[in-house]
């Protein structure tokens, strides 16, 4: 009987999509679903959505619920974790403050200052729960869809020894894209996807074997799918690897498309796909949802619990029922770079194909980026490893560095003017970063 936790399981749909997936694998079918949220108005939403899919499935697996994640992480196999540390009201800062200075955020949770600034708030707690994890389950992986991704994982992997990956949708979500726009059924196309997360390049992308470029490349020509996706499309036309993760969060990733308004207009404020180029769009939606669940969630169980139980695509059911016994499975994870891309730093948090059974994660080698690509990568790198290394020492000094050294904002502001930034931030943050026991620069 295989025990997943969910520790931040509050969400309003992920836990709900991701139990589904979870009981339509034979292994995991009596499972224990072990369910964690500081919130107890949201775990209590958790645990009814999971008791409403199991009786709807007849399937024989329990669900248990907690505030205290110790309760029920002993003996577990799995713990997929989704938290948010400080809450929309402290967030709201990361992305106001810079706005302030010039900084024109639209996402500001994987980079960037509010990228960093979360990453300080963040860590400690993910490292609380990987010494958890050693206490009471130390055999059992976790799979983290937390952001900003790179910096967590980068943190407890140097940290722990706790196995962990991160899990994020850009790569297939993308894949799927690209073969709707070459009319390609996706269970026919093969590709070879490595980089860092949210900014990891199709290395290869073939359709029954045959590269298809050529074919992305007319279908990108074309003005409608050109506007759907106009930052990412133009970093195709001219870096020649198609990049993973929304034109709106790489709009804010580089130098090229955020540092002036009429950039912005051009670039960032027309595209048709989900995440446009304006200012703070998840910072609206993550206020949207934090006035509205309440009502959802009644309308949900009032209309039935409605939930097809068909499983769906996501990658921690497929990745878990493969640890524990099931068939192995090949997905992008974020992991150390023990020599997998030979153009980035070694150790540093890269997003490459993993493959998942008994043993837990087994990273693929990739070799060299195109240097073009690699170039992009090592300055986030280099960013993430100087937030990394603030957050775990309590070195602001770093955290000026790091955010000194972000493409967006370095584009726009002196060094004099971040240094004024980031010491308003971490005032703002003083209170939830206590591993810094001085916030002067």
């Amino acid at each position: 009987m295989a025990k997943i936790v969910f520790i931040g399981a509050g969400s309003l749909g992920f836990t709900r999509g991701l139990v589904r997936d979870l009981l339509t694998f034979p292994l995991l079918q009596n499972a224990e679903i072990a369910l964690v949220d500081i919130d107890a108005e949201r775990l209590d939403f958790a645990r009814r959505a999971v008791e409403a899919i199991i009786a709807r499935g007849n399937y024989p697996a329990k669900v248990t619920a907690s505030s205290d994640r110790r309760e029920v992480l002993k003996g577990a196999d799995a713990v997929c974790c989704t938290i948010l540390c400080g809450g929309v009201d402290i967030w709201r800062h990361d992305i106001e403050i810079p706005k302030k200075y010039g900084v024109d955020t639209n996402i500001g949770d994987t980079r960037g200052p509010s990228g960093i600034f979360r990453a300080l708030r963040t860590i400690p707690t993910m490292l609380d729960i990987c010494r958890d994890m050693e206490k009471y389950c130390p055999e059992a992986i976790l799979l983290n869809y937390t952001n900003p991704m790179a910096m967590l994982c980068r943190a407890m992997q140097r940290r722990s020894p706790i196995r962990v990956t991160g899990l994020c949708h850009s790569v297939q979500g993308t894949a799927g894209m690209l073969a709707e726009w070459i009319g390609a059924p996706l269970e026919e196309v093969d590709y070879v996807c490595a980089g860092i997360n949210h900014q990891a390049w199709y290395l290869e992308y073939k359709w029954k074997g045959k590269d298809a470029y050529p074919l992305i490349r007319k279908a990108v020509a074309k003005k409608k799918i050109f506007n759907a996706e106009p930052v990412r499309n133009e970093m195709f036309r001219h870096l020649d690897y198609y990049v993973t993760e929304s034109s709106g969060h790489n709009s804010e990733y580089n130098w090229w498309f955020r540092k002036r308004p009429d950039l912005i207009e051009k670039y960032c404020t027309h595209g048709t796909n989900w995440n446009p180029g304006e200012y703070a769009y998840i910072l609206k939606e993550y206020q949207r949802i934090s006035r509205t669940w309440k009502k959802e969630v009644k309308k949900w169980f009032d209309d039935g619990a409605p939930l097809d139980l068909a499983r769906g695509h996501e990658y921690a059911a497929y990745i878990i029922n493969a640890y524990v016994g099931g068939e192995p499975f090949e997905f992008n994870g974020n992991v150390p770079n023990t020599g997998l891309i030979t153009n980035l730093p070694e150790n540093a948090c890269v997003e490459v194909p993993v493959l998942a059974n008994r043993r837990g994660f087994n990273a693929i080698h990739v070799g060299a980026l195109p240097p073009q690509c690699a170039a992009l990568n090592t300055i986030s790198v280099a960013v993430e490893e100087m937030a990394v290394e603030a957050a775990l020492t309590g070195d602001p000094r770093l955290v000026f560095h790091a955010v000194a050294y972000d493409p967006l904002t370095a584009a726009v502001l002196s060094l004099a003017e971040i240094k004024s930034m980031v010491q308003e931030m971490l005032k703002k943050n003083e209170r939830y970063l206590p591993q810094f026991k001085n916030i002067r620069l």
